[in-house]
């Protein structure tokens, strides 16, 4: 889409299968081992999102484990949740 002489890119995704994938994840028990849980499945658009927001790279999201935490305990992101314990 270009306004004036800017050209903006827009991207989106449907995350519902991923959200309904997760869900039934959850109600399987499938959380990971007692070692390693499987916290959640973010779709990558949320993720790209996030990192545009907070002007960061996905390598600075990858490596700060504070970005990856936050975004695990942001309600708007309940729904992609697979295991509900504390992060």
């Amino acid at each position: 889409m270009f306004v004036g002489e800017q050209l903006f890119v827009q991207r989106t995704q449907d995350c519902t299968p991923i959200a309904e994938r997760a869900k039934e994840m959850h109600r399987a028990g499938m959380h990971g081992s007692s070692e390693v849980k499987l916290a959640a499945s973010i779709p990558n658009i949320m993720i790209e999102k996030y990192c545009l927001e907070q002007g960061i790279t996905y390598r600075e999201w990858c490596c700060d484990e504070s970005h990856i935490r936050r975004m695990l305990e942001d309600p708007a992101l309940a729904h992609f949740r697979i295991w509900p314990g504390k992060i």
